[in-house]
């Protein structure tokens, strides 16, 4: 079973998820790449949890509507506005009060995230019949995902990358020195303002397969470990892209072979295992090749 789900011979469904996995994968570890750079990954952690009320809120205005509450475009739209609020608190308290922008962060992180707890307890208190599954945007679950959800996330991805791949020059600009970037005639604020736009898409997407609270382990885990294996940012986006890609290909088959494994968090851990092996083994900064080039130092200064 595992093997069938490997080569995509799992069902035309799993094949859909696993391949809506493996865009969203390399998508996070490539926009997470220019957002680790730009240390802006707390801004990420807080529209993840910033998305949680306007879950609840476009289920229960499309429940109103007559809808049953659960059109995964209708979520994720809700979820966008619910973010963008929380983007836009987050930059109101960093630059208009002493707040630092780490305190800010936890500020709107807890105040929306626990707003959405309250909302989704409230919606599983009601008689709609159709709320069940909405706690599945806390850890992500691909059970009962349409075709239209993995193409509508699958094709995110894709245009993420298409976005990210238009604008790589002045967000590496951006990144490493804000002031030449001005003097080029670039605005900072604008590209910083993409970027998060960029993340807010990310994480949308990224919801029905990892969840809020483990999208930014998928944006950042890649990140870091792709930059122990160069100093190039464009290698760097696309080794992240690649390790977040492996993670959500492998993940997702796991899932589909393995009854009852949830997705998101093996996607997760397999992130964090091609973290360690990176640590371990990069050939510049890995912990076992600068342990072995050492002791080589070592007998070649007992030699002499």
């Amino acid at each position: 079973m595992m093997l069938e789900a490997l080569l995509l011979r799992a069902g035309p469904n799993a094949t859909l998820v696993t391949l809506a996995a493996l865009t969203l994968g390399f998508a996070a570890g490539v926009v997470g790449a220019f957002l680790f750079l730009r240390k802006r990954a707390l801004v990420s952690d807080a529209i993840a949890h910033a998305t949680l009320p306007g879950v609840g809120l476009a289920f229960l205005a499309m429940v109103a509507l007559g809808g049953d509450g659960r059109l995964l475009a209708g979520l994720l739209l809700g979820a966008g506005l619910s973010a963008l609020l929380g983007l836009g608190a987050l930059q109101l308290l960093t630059r208009h009060t002493r707040l630092p922008e780490d305190a800010a962060i936890g500020a709107v992180l807890s105040v929306f995230y626990g707003l959405g707890i309250v909302i989704l307890t409230l919606i599983q208190g009601l008689n709609t019949g159709h709320q069940a599954g909405l706690e599945s945007f806390l850890l992500g679950s691909t059970a009962g995902m349409l075709r239209a959800d993995a193409l509508l996330i699958a094709g995110g991805g894709a245009v993420a990358l298409a976005l990210v791949g238009l604008m790589r020059r002045p967000l590496t600009m951006v990144a490493f020195d804000p002031g030449y970037a001005t003097v080029m005639g670039l605005r900072p604020r604008l590209y910083d303002l993409a970027l998060m736009v960029l993340t807010l898409g990310v994480v949308l997407i990224g919801l029905r397969v990892v969840g809020l609270i483990l999208i930014v382990a998928l944006l950042i885990t890649p990140a870091v470990a792709a930059r122990m294996w160069t100093d190039r940012v464009g290698v760097m986006a696309l080794v992240a892209g690649a390790i977040g890609g492996a993670a959500g290909y492998l993940g997702a088959a796991v899932s589909a072979a393995v009854p009852g494994v949830p997705t998101g968090p093996v996607i997760v851990v397999l992130a964090f295992a091609g973290f360690v092996l990176s640590a371990l083994f990069a050939p510049r900064r890995g912990l076992v090749v600068r342990l072995l080039q050492t002791r080589a130092l070592r007998r070649r200064m007992r030699a002499a």
